[in-house]
């Protein structure tokens, strides 16, 4: 994350002026603004080109005296010529902030695109440097946000003292995001919120690690838990992406380094919903794709512990879309199996050539560091050595790199990857995919880094 050059905060007018300098379509834009506040506008200029000035509320005046600056709390310039550099010069004598339109240099202040639900409200800055930006993310940000919130908004400010003398610090947290959240009635959520806490653990799939593939309930439940317990292969700016108080624990499992057991990591999450804590189970990937999700399930129902499951991109999906491979394509694959390629006993390698010969494609995780084993076993079971594979290592990210050639090149020996976590597509469906910017896996005999 780059440094800010500016704080931003939210400025009190309330009982002060707002000033303009102008007479045009700047002008304008900003009395728009302004008039939504509860300050009173007043627009100083010696010329009005913009007729529609008359029609927004605001106080127009055609001379500048020094008093106009009296109990001013923000000052912008929306024109050149002695007019604005007189008002400047006494806004800056007196410590007023100045806004020059379209003048970032001279600016003591930016004006964001802003969301308004008030007493909400949402601001977004480039520090002027690129106002249209801000204007597409307010509108996306926009669509999110219902119309309602400015009211629930009151609500929640109206019930303060109310929650405050009822509830716990916890509780009155929860509280707030139930009632924001809609899931009941004010006065039905503070009576249930009076009572005692209670834990919950909710599994979240992270996806293939880009923060932009999360899903929006999943940002949701990140932001209202508790603690985030979270894998290796979830990247810090997913884990970031929750509330910035809450606790991060890493259970992190790599190769050839486990910090916690699974029993260790079942035991864990059922502690932290016994002491009421909303426990996010933060996975790479999907939580019900090898994610050992079965083990903590299992250990939440034992000890009675609420969970909620949310569904995350599989590495395999991201993959078959880095490539636009179609794993099912009508004549080509009827369907495709997804396996981990560590530990896979002889029965299982049996299945997969039997399903890869009737035309499924083989999606197969964790497999680098044994691929050319793995090939060499399909091999020696019938499968064809000049079936196309595709590799696609840290699927999703912008630093991923694939690799295509056929099964017998991947079964030759080592190869030298990227480092990071990797599929390993099989079938007939992967030369329907783009590997063109793939590596040619016959060309490359270097041992794997």
């Amino acid at each position: 994350m780059g440094e800010l050059n500016t704080f931003p905060v939210s400025y009190k007018v309330k009982g002060k002026r707002i000033v303009i300098v102008g007479g045009g379509e700047e002008a304008l834009n900003k009395a728009r603004l302004a008039i939504m506040t509860t300050a009173s506008v007043v627009i100083i200029s010696e010329a009005i080109s913009s007729k529609e000035l008359y029609e927004v509320g605001a106080e127009i005046v055609g001379r500048f005296e020094t008093s106009v600056l009296d109990d001013t709390a923000l000052v912008f310039v929306a024109e050149t010529g002695i007019l604005a550099e007189q008002v400047k010069a006494e806004a800056r004598s007196r410590g007023i902030p100045v806004n020059v339109v379209d003048v970032p240099g001279e600016c003591d202040f930016y004006t964001p695109s802003i969301i308004d639900r008030a007493p909400l409200t949402v601001a977004i800055s480039t520090e002027g440097d690129a106002p249209v930006l801000a204007r597409l993310v307010r509108a996306k940000i926009e669509a999110l946000l219902s119309p309602d919130l400015g009211r629930v908004a009151r609500l929640a400010g109206s019930l303060r003292e109310r929650v405050a003398d009822a509830l716990g610090k916890v509780q009155a947290k929860r509280f707030y995001e139930d009632l924001v959240t809609g899931v009941g009635e004010p006065e039905v959520l503070l009576e249930a919120h009076a009572g005692e806490a209670a834990g919950e653990v909710w599994l979240i799939g992270a996806g293939p690690g880009a923060e932009d593939l999360l899903t929006l309930r999943a940002q949701r439940l990140l932001q209202a838990a508790d603690v985030i317990v979270h894998d290796q292969l979830v990247p810090d700016a997913v884990i970031e992406m929750g509330r910035r108080d809450a606790e991060r624990i890493p259970v992190g499992k790599k190769k050839g380094h486990h910090s916690f057991t699974q029993a260790q990591i079942n035991t864990l999450l059922v502690r932290l919903a016994r002491e009421g804590k909303r426990v996010a189970r933060l996975k790479s990937g999907d939580p019900m794709v090898l994610g050992r999700a079965g083990e903590e399930l299992a250990a939440l129902r034992k000890a009675g512990i609420g969970y909620q499951i949310v569904p995350g991109i599989s590495a395999a999906m991201a993959a078959a879309a880095d490539t636009a491979t179609p794993v099912t394509l009508r004549k080509v694959s009827p369907g495709v199996l997804f396996a981990t390629a560590h530990g896979a006993q002889s029965e299982e390698l049996d299945h997969w050539a039997a399903l890869a010969s009737s035309g499924v494609t083989l999606g197969l995780y964790m497999g680098k560091s044994i691929a050319a084993g793995t090939a060499g076993k399909l091999i020696g079971r019938g499968m064809n050595p000049s079936l196309p594979i595709g590799i696609v290592v840290n699927a999703g990210r912008r630093e991923r790199s694939l690799y295509r050639g056929s099964l017998g090149d991947l079964a030759t020996g080592d190869l030298a990857m990227e480092d990071g976590p990797a599929i390993i597509f099989v079938g007939e469906a992967v030369a329907h995919g783009d590997w063109a910017e793939a590596a040619d896996l016959a060309e490359r005999t270097y041992k794997v880094a």
